[in-house]
């Protein structure tokens, strides 16, 4: 397969593993979902662009400065601010309008024309999309959790008010939408296959059936590897479950039969990975599909031993392979079997600059600035001691 073929195989597969596409196949599989199209304003509101303002906007308001682009990195770019619910039912705090809250953060950039001049664009509103979105809310038993086509805000659940990706309201969605860098990446990175101009993208927001009593250490991530299910891995990889080491080799069998009964067989796909979820009645819950390596993280695995001659299979008679056999294969099941095994740096529950803490990111920013306060008020000490 040439070069060119392969990638667009690969963009045709990263194509499948939106929700929007899979979720017909296997709707009595996973969990009840409800869709709603995203307009354009509400995206450019998402990627922190003017929500009414287009590129061809921008063009006709261009003076012929050298300053054009996107508004995305202009200094004109609107503050956030969370859209401002027409139902009049608000359940987040606001700031008082006109008045930026990071600027109380550093009074010395304040000045009176700031105070007296200054105000706060208008917070935007979506009625249309947010009266669907509230009525799916309602529908969905009172609280749902969001997705996009391929991401969900996991990055941003920092900033939820429980920590979760739970939504009870609008403003609840586009709180984490907004303040999630995978969404933002899935609103940037529209695969070239489906650039096209008789039926443009569509994205979409998936809106899943919220369940409080999920337990993080039943969900499970299967590899795929020429339509064989090679490999399968804990999800939850930063935390250690001990009830998983007496339990785990009991569920191979049933995610194995969901496998073989209704994802290959469904799914077209070569190469991908699957998540699922194990109920404790052993019932398997189909969550989510995801393209073969790309952002896809192979959690106790690494993709290059997933890829290795040991876990492949390039069979041609591979459809032919009867359930039986295919229970005989092995399948390479691996979960934390300890607190040394816990893999803390592929928490994925906050933002990137959250976790890295290399020269110049902005956790070393923080601790040096910390560093100086602290050395600053350790001196001041030490010179009202000295003056006593």
């Amino acid at each position: 397969m040439s070069k060119e073929a392969a990638k667009e195989e690969e963009e045709v597969e990263l194509l499948r593993c939106q929700i929007n596409e899979w979720y017909p196949k296997f709707k009595t599989h996973t969990i009840r979902t409800l869709f709603h199209p995203l307009p354009q304003p509400f995206i450019r509101y998402l990627l922190g662009l003017h929500p009414h303002r287009d590129a061809a906007g921008a063009d006709d308001h261009d003076d012929g400065d050298d300053d054009g682009g996107d508004d995305a990195s202009s200094s004109d770019a609107p503050p956030f601010l969370l859209p401002r619910p027409t139902s009049g039912r608000d359940p987040l705090p606001r700031p008082t309008l006109g008045v930026d809250p990071t600027s109380l953060l550093d009074c010395s950039q304040l000045s009176d024309d700031d105070e007296e001049n200054e105000e706060a664009d208008p917070a935007p509103s979506f009625p249309d999309l947010e009266e669907a979105v509230e009525r799916s809310i309602a529908s969905l038993g009172g609280a749902a959790f969001p997705k996009l086509n391929w991401s969900a805000p996991k990055d941003a659940t920092w900033i939820s008010a429980d920590g979760t990706l739970r939504c009870s309201s609008f403003t609840d969605v586009a709180l984490l939408l907004h303040s999630s860098d995978s969404v933002a990446h899935d609103l940037s990175s529209q695969p070239a296959a489906s650039d096209s101009a008789s039926s443009p993208f569509v994205f979409y927001l998936a809106l899943r059936k919220w369940y409080p009593s999920l337990r993080p250490e039943m969900e499970f991530r299967c590899f795929v590897r020429h339509r064989r299910l090679v490999a399968i891995s804990q999800r939850e990889v930063t935390n250690f479950y001990p009830s998983l080491l007496d339990r785990y080799h009991r569920l191979l069998p049933l995610i194995r039969d969901l496998f073989s009964e209704v994802i290959r067989p469904g799914f077209e796909s070569q190469n991908y990975t699957f998540d699922v979820y194990v109920t404790s009645d052993g019932r398997v819950k189909l969550i989510d599909f995801n393209p073969w390596r790309a952002f896809t993280l192979p959690l106790l695995f690494t993709w290059e031993e997933l890829e290795e001659e040991a876990f492949t299979s390039d069979d041609e008679e591979e459809e032919e392979i009867g359930k039986e056999h295919e229970r005989k294969r092995d399948v390479e099941f691996r979960i934390v079997e300890s607190q040394c095994g816990v893999r803390p740096g592929l928490k994925t529950a906050v933002p990137y600059d959250y976790l890295d803490t290399g020269e110049g990111s902005g956790w070393d920013q923080f601790l040096k600035r910390a560093d100086e306060e602290l050395r600053k008020q350790t001196q001041s000490t030490s010179r009202d001691g000295d003056k006593a």
